[in-house]
């Protein structure tokens, strides 16, 4: 209260913006990366309250760079260079290129993505944390990516199938 805006945290002022927005109970609310600047738990509960106005019936459209929280969107458009690329629900979006593709933990990540980069078959390499997201250009490569990991020293602590996430589909999209 005894601080102007501009004196307030990044997260403070993404709060004050929403608060502003939602004084006349808008129809609709345009955002434009709402969360940027948020701290974990403001961003929980910027969510929460998107959810209660959608369930309000208020339509709202925002733009994040954030893909892991348009996953959240019943609707979401990825674009490039000013263009929409695709644009149907997450999860559609997700198995929209019928990509394979491999989750690989690994203690040597950066090496092991150095390395299946080069491999036959190997269509994107994406590092999260431990693990790798593998882009394959057909199932039956993983053995062989796997096994040319295991030669060259790369210890695999674990791998599994999975569903690209939005990221993996965009980055994909974005280097064909």
């Amino acid at each position: 209260m005894d601080r102007l805006a501009g004196k307030l945290s990044g997260g403070m002022k993404q709060k004050l913006g929403l608060a502003c927005a939602l004084i006349h109970t808008p129809e609709i609310l345009f955002l434009d990366e709402p969360t940027n600047g948020v701290d974990p738990v403001s961003r929980r509960d910027f969510w929460r309250i998107l959810y209660d106005l959608l369930r309000d019936g208020v339509t709202i459209f925002l733009s994040t760079s954030y893909l892991d929280e348009a996953e959240r969107c019943g609707r979401i458009g990825l674009m490039h260079r000013g263009k929409i690329i695709i644009e149907d629900q997450p999860r559609k979006v997700r198995t929209a290129l019928a990509l394979p593709m491999m989750e690989v933990w690994t203690d040597k990540v950066r090496t092991a993505g150095e390395i299946a980069r080069t491999a036959r078959g190997v269509s994107s390499v994406s590092v999260y944390g431990d693990r790798l997201h593998i882009g394959l250009e057909r199932k039956e490569d993983a053995d062989a990516v796997l096994g040319m990991l295991a030669r060259e020293g790369i210890s695999i602590q674990d791998h599994r199938e999975i569903l690209p996430s939005l990221e993996d589909v965009f980055i994909a999209m974005v280097e064909k």
